[in-house]
């Protein structure tokens, strides 16, 4: 299939560096779409214009430079209403699309598991809803006459096509309730296990997957390893995996979706079941590419869809992943912050400290007295805690652990101090 060769456009309307990032990531995420960035036109305005976004002047620019590289498509970094879209294709006699669309069709292409291909659906279905005028213009929308039968053949196509629409979403709605809810029953599970989970959050590319991978690796981990790739949106499916250290202590790690500046409101609500990994979890590990001169502006992209997904006021760890090639030095952890190279492998130790201060607060180190003939409870202690010391006295078994507050209360008869 041949490639489409196409021209990004946008809008500054503060004059910050913010949106130089913006149109690079706009180019990057064509790239990640297969399509062959070959120009861009940029305006500085202190609004959009609402007939065609940009002003008149730089539309007969931007259609020049279409015409000059033989563009099959045109890409906003702004979202464009149904009829700057309309007015846009008619100017520019291309296709038009978004930053939204675009987003929309990388999730799509990405989207493997049923569920998330279910989300990305509802998402671009609610996306196009209110669209769907521009696409009838061809069609006359007012019949002779009056009454019903009498309507254009663009108004009934309309409604009929909206109501499909509707009709889709409602079921794709109480589809995805019901997966939904089986992840809430997995967590309610997860708690009654007493099983601490920290999820990877943060921009895409940023190298959660690749955090995932090397704990797996180094550690026993449940589970196969997961998709990992230089990227955007390499993965869009939550994958939770079990990792067990080697001091017998055991937590849930789920990988999460990266997020992107002006990721689409849609996008968000009809990945909140997925998103609520995150806001479930115990920790938040977020993960940041500081190899990036746009690193600040990436953690205040995240912590802005944190705090829409309800995740705002937890406890958090940074990972400043990339370190190798930021020229910082590593491995190293400051407080919260750990920094690191997981594609290296190296800070994976560093990294699990920081998160076991968090994970395993309720953990509490004592001496027991075990009496011989309860051998199971040696048992327990041997496959569910961290022995120190272990000595044969006259009365039975003593041990010196550190174990879950749960299990220092069902024991609580046998400890000494």
């Amino acid at each position: 299939m041949e490639q489409l060769k196409g021209i990004v456009a946008g809008v500054n309307l503060d004059n910050g560096d913010d949106f130089v990032y913006s149109m690079e990531e706009l180019k990057n995420l064509a790239d990640a779409c297969g399509i062959d960035v070959r120009g861009e036109m940029m305006q500085n305005l202190p609004r959009v214009n609402s007939a065609l976004y940009m002003g008149t002047g730089k539309v007969e620019e931007l259609k020049s430079l279409i015409e000059y590289e033989e563009a099959d498509v045109v890409i906003f970094d702004g979202e464009l209403s149904p009829s700057q879209i309309r007015n846009l294709e008619k100017e520019l006699e291309c296709e038009v699309i978004d930053r939204t669309m675009l987003i929309l069709d990388i999730f799509g292409r990405r989207a493997k598991t049923k569920e998330a291909q279910m989300q990305v659906e509802m998402a671009r279905l609610q996306y196009m809803l209110p669209r769907l005028v521009g696409t009838y213009i061809a069609l006359g929308r007012q019949g002779g006459g009056s009454g019903f039968k009498n309507r254009g053949a663009g108004e009934t196509k309309l409604e009929l096509d909206r109501r499909k629409i509707e009709t889709k979403i409602s079921y794709l709605r109480k589809e995805l309730a019901k997966i939904s809810e089986q992840r809430t029953v997995q967590r309610k599970q997860r708690k009654k296990n007493n099983m601490p989970v920290a999820a990877l959050v943060g921009y895409t590319n940023a190298g959660k997957s690749t955090i995932m991978n090397a704990m797996l690796q180094t550690y026993e981990g449940g589970g196969s390893e997961v998709f990992e790739k230089d990227m955007l949106f390499a993965t869009l499916d939550t994958s939770v995996r079990s990792i067990t250290l080697p001091d017998k202590k055991e937590f849930l790690l789920a990988d999460t979706v990266g997020f992107v500046n002006k990721l689409p409101h849609h996008l968000i609500k009809a990945f909140r079941s997925t998103l609520e990994e995150a806001a479930e979890a115990d920790l938040l590990v977020h993960v940041i590419d500081v190899s990036s001169p746009q690193h600040q502006t990436m953690i205040d992209i995240t912590d802005k869809t944190l705090a829409d997904i309800g995740a705002k006021d937890m406890p958090v760890i940074y990972a400043y992943n990339k370190a190798d090639l930021a020229g910082i030095e590593y491995p190293e952890s400051v407080g919260n912050s750990v920094y690191l190279s997981a594609k290296e492998r190296n800070g994976i130790f560093k990294l699990t400290d920081v998160m076991k201060r968090h994970l395993f607060k309720e953990y509490v180190r004592c001496e027991l007295l075990v009496p011989y003939d309860e051998g199971e409870v040696v048992s327990h202690f041997n496959e569910n805690a961290s022995i120190f010391e272990t000595a044969y006295e006259e009365e039975g078994t003593k041990l010196v652990v550190e174990c879950h507050r749960a299990d220092y209360e069902k024991y609580k008869k046998y400890v000494i101090k």
